[in-house]
């Protein structure tokens, strides 16, 4: 049991908690609930398979399918988790974090069933593309709904100094989610029967049926509970979520409880919750800008053009046969290997901010690097195992920037930036803004390959060149911070947070300032001053000093 510690009247809940252990259930909890990313990571790694030339029984069983059909069965999952992420929005306040992950899990058994159960009633039903690209839809109307709010359960669940590390977890999922999907792409070729691409669709069904009912066990997100009035339920969720009545440290319970009690209070009496708040106020649009951009950035990395069409890819580096779904294979392997180590040592020492900003920079160096490789093998004819290599290379050498910069931070950002009333439809929109591009980016790059071959990657290399600048001017960094001190960050001055006794500043450890932001204690401002007083807090981007007196 760790020490008991008094509490300190005027210590805000950041300055308690730092340096203090997460319980055993925030880690099961974060972790088991990033199940609904891995079917994510899953569902979208499993299709560059099975619409692989590699997958003959496919090929064959559809006629061979062209651009257009391989990038609607590819698009229409994006399309599907694009209106999902808008009814988690929705349901994430209706019905809480929790119901809704377990919704999103139900959408994905239901998904799967209607995919493939028909195979066994009416065979020449399930037989056709319009049959696989509905299945797609249902199953990314599931996924929309995980995406959006599995980091967002994770962040409402986890202490500051370790969010990166929780919320990061979504990301991980999808990397293993990846991981698999590939190796049993690899393993499945090998089937010469419908079994070859029916099976790996199939399978995900089965993580789906475990985070349904898994998530009976686990708690409901506390600030959720403060927000629909149930305090006694909120605090004793916070207990749980702090090891439990024997081990939780009486200090940091009231602290945490105390700063979501008065920031909800206030929203609770002064604020609406709808759509077009996230755009009323200086804050709010900033936040909700920074949110939309984030995600849409994060697609334009080009990370999803190497893991949907990465055969197609390697192909063109002049590898062919079993060889290709190999390398994509190990190439899933090394993204759950990045992915990890980023989160587990860096997120929370780096921040957010920064690995946005050089990860840019570097992803636009490795495409121009893939480009290079690749456009050697447009002259008909070349073949040289060495650049092949290469260019293998730079993909890998992608993987691992993203999985250090856009690939965790995307998610984590989203989900910290918003306050508590806004938080369910800030982290829609920014969820909804990815799977929207996903769907553009799904459906042109066939046509991209087809038309400008290798010069479709300087497309992306000009969009990591942009999100550089845009990462450096436009996004505060969040490190170490308490979702209710965020605000402070995007100039809110509504923020309820406790007072310190000595007027304690938090900064970055950088030292960089920005303005002061000064609050007192029981400070009250009315709506239209929280609609019309604004200021941004933050230098060149948010480094912020933010002061409590």
């Amino acid at each position: 049991m760790p020490d008991f510690v008094p509490h300190t009247a005027g210590t805000s809940h950041a300055a308690i908690i730092q340096g203090t252990k997460p319980a055993l259930i925030n880690w099961v909890a974060a972790i088991f609930a990033a199940i609904g990313t891995f079917l994510f990571g899953y569902d979208s790694g499993i299709i560059s398979s099975v619409i692989s030339t590699s997958y003959d029984e496919f090929q064959d069983y559809f006629g061979h399918p062209g651009a257009g059909i391989t990038g609607a069965i590819v698009s229409v999952f994006a399309g599907g988790a694009f209106f999902g992420a808008l009814l988690a929005g929705y349901t994430a306040d209706k019905i809480g974090r929790k119901r809704t992950i377990q919704l999103g899990a139900l959408i994905a058994i239901i998904g799967e069933w209607q995919r493939h159960v028909p195979r066994c009633a009416i065979q020449a039903g399930a037989a056709n593309a319009g049959m696989l690209i509905a299945g797609r839809a249902i199953a990314g109307l599931a996924i929309g709904v995980l995406s959006m709010i599995v980091p967002m359960y994770q962040a409402e669940i986890s202490p500051p100094h370790v969010r990166g590390l929780m919320s990061g977890w979504t990301q991980m999922m999808i990397s293993w989610g990846f991981f698999v999907a590939n190796w049993i792409g690899y393993g499945c070729q090998f089937i010469h029967n419908q079994g070859q691409w029916r099976i790996p669709l199939a399978i995900q069904i089965i993580p789906a049926i475990f985070l349904l009912f898994g998530m009976f066990l686990l708690p409901y997100s506390p600030r959720w509970l403060a927000k629909q009035g149930r305090p006694d339920e909120a605090k004793a969720a916070l207990i749980r979520l702090h090891g439990g009545a024997n081990r939780a440290r009486t200090d940091v319970v009231e602290a945490e409880f105390a700063e979501m009690e008065m920031q909800i209070e206030w929203e609770r009496e002064n604020l609406s919750t709808n759509f077009k708040d996230l755009f009323n106020t200086r804050p709010n649009l900033h936040r909700t800008v920074c949110g939309v951009l984030v995600q849409a950035m994060t697609q334009w990395t080009g990370v999803n053009v190497n893991n949907y069409y990465g055969p197609t890819i390697y192909n063109g580096l002049g590898y062919t046969g079993n060889t290709v779904l190999m390398i994509q294979g190990i190439y899933g392997a090394w993204g759950v290997v990045c992915t990890w180590t980023f989160i587990t040592f860096i997120v929370d020492r780096l921040g957010r901010r920064r690995p946005l900003i050089i990860g840019s920079a570097l992803l636009a160096c490795c495409l121009a690097w893939q480009a290079g490789c690749s456009s050697a093998f447009a002259t008909p004819g070349y073949s040289n195992s060495h650049t092949g290599i290469a260019g293998i290379a730079s993909i890998f050498m992608f993987s691992w920037v993203f999985s250090w910069s856009f690939g965790p931070v995307s998610w984590i950002y989203q989900s910290e930036i918003f306050p508590t009333n806004l938080r369910a439809l800030g982290t829609s929109a920014s969820t909804a803004s990815n799977w929207l591009n996903n769907v553009l980016i799904s459906q042109i790059t066939p046509y991209g390959f087809d038309h400008i071959s290798w010069r479709y990657f300087f497309v992306y290399m000009a969009c990591n060149l942009s999100n550089c600048v845009v990462s450096y001017f436009l996004f505060p960094e969040t490190k170490n911070k308490t979702l209710e001190e965020i605000g402070l960050l995007f100039g809110d001055t509504n923020v309820r947070v406790a007072p310190t006794d000595d007027a304690a500043t938090l900064t970055d450890k950088d030292g960089r300032k920005g303005e002061h932001r000064h609050l007192e204690a029981g400070q009250s401002e009315n709506h239209h001053t929280h609609n019309n007083e604004h200021e941004y807090g933050h230098e060149h981007g948010g480094q912020a000093v933010l002061q409590q007196v």
